[in-house]
């Protein structure tokens, strides 16, 4: 059974798509992004825990 990592960032409005490629380099899965009630999007991810 596989565990995972999960982790919860803000995004600045002006730099999605860089985030979001240096999150997927590190070994992070976009699993929804959403808006916070201020109007900024929170990325909500995940990767499988190394044992």
């Amino acid at each position: 059974m596989t565990k995972w990592q999960y982790q919860v960032a803000p995004i600045p409005l002006h730099n999605e798509a860089l985030m979001l490629n240096n999150f997927g380099a590190d070994g992070w899965e976009l699993v929804a992004i959403h808006t916070n009630a201020q109007g900024g999007l929170v990325a909500f991810l995940k990767r499988p825990l190394d044992d």
